[in-house]
């Protein structure tokens, strides 16, 4: 399935009684009120979904701000959320799909081909004049079965070599990646040999993803080749997901790099970068494609 379904086929999906999980990513870095956003109004039967509980382990300095849950634990969450097998999952959020990318491509990791992102989110909902509800959602539980293991990742021994070979890409925003400012990791700056990629331009000012045109044109103004593997990275592995939804949209597959630099920046033996260039990659130290929990693109 594509990762975008846009409000128009979703409100049509909805009217013709079609079985659609709708899933409310609210989760904006800073802001501590997402479940009381979704509380005052969100599509309806849509279930609300925690990314700081459900969607990542508790914070491990080495491991980053929102380490990967485990398989048994996603799962878990899933089945709460009432999914079962085969439901088309439409996530989105009030943000341009910045957090609900991150469940879009944990749901995709685990096997489940039906989900997707809802183009523009709420605002593109709320501008087509479309009803809002109020209060919470509790689904029947669902008994979908998730695996893993599905979409490409990297460790920090393969993002560390990955410019060598291939192209690595920073989805935070450019004053993050120079290091000009650093509001909640400790270092600032970048993965040396890592282009600066904000994700901020995969949207267009409504918050929907640019055409997929437009996106190949980004991408390869930033480097991207075919056939050329592709990593992204951002803080904390959450809107890098968005990127990588991004540079399939293009016609790239991707890896995510979980951890990020949240992680990254917590391991003092790792260096960083800092300015507008990539900087010196860190020299090869051999074929790191699956180990660590790298994977070769």
């Amino acid at each position: 399935m594509k990762p975008l379904m846009d409000v128009t086929d979703l409100e049509a999906r909805l009217a013709a009684g079609h079985r659609t999980v709708l899933l409310d990513v609210r989760w904006v870095l800073g802001d501590p009120h997402s479940h009381e956003h979704y509380l005052a109004g969100h599509l309806p039967g849509a279930v609300f979904v925690d990314l700081a509980t459900e969607l990542s382990d508790p914070t491990v300095p080495d491991r980053g701000r929102h380490p990967l849950p485990s398989a048994a634990q996603f799962q878990e969450s899933a089945r709460r959320w009432g999914i079962r097998n085969g439901d088309v999952v439409v996530a989105y959020d009030d943000n341009a799909n910045m957090a609900a990318a991150r469940l879009w491509w944990m749901l995709r990791d685990a096997g489940l081909s039906g989900a997707c992102l809802l183009d523009g989110g709420l605002a593109a909902w709320r501008a087509a004049g479309l009803p809002l509800e109020r209060g919470g959602v509790n689904p029947a539980p669902g008994d979908v079965q998730l695996g893993s293991g599905r979409m490409a990742v990297v460790d920090a021994a393969a993002a560390a070599e990955w410019p060598h070979a291939g192209l690595l890409l920073d989805a935070r925003a450019g004053e993050r990646y120079r290091g000009d400012v650093e509001p909640v990791d400790p270092r600032a700056g970048h993965i040396p040999g890592a282009v600066s990629a904000p994700t901020t331009g995969n949207v267009d000012s409504g918050g929907r993803f640019l055409p997929p045109a437009e996106l190949r044109r980004r991408f390869e103004s930033l480097g991207a080749r075919p056939g050329q593997p592709v990593a992204v990275y951002c803080g904390s592995g959450v809107t890098a997901a968005h990127e990588v939804a991004a540079l399939e949209l293009a016609g790239f597959r991707a890896a995510l790099y979980p951890g990020s630099f949240s992680e990254w920046s917590n391991r003092p033996g790792l260096p960083v970068a800092t300015g507008p260039e990539p900087g010196e990659a860190a020299a090869p130290a051999g074929n790191s494609a699956g180990r660590g929990g790298s994977v070769a693109l």
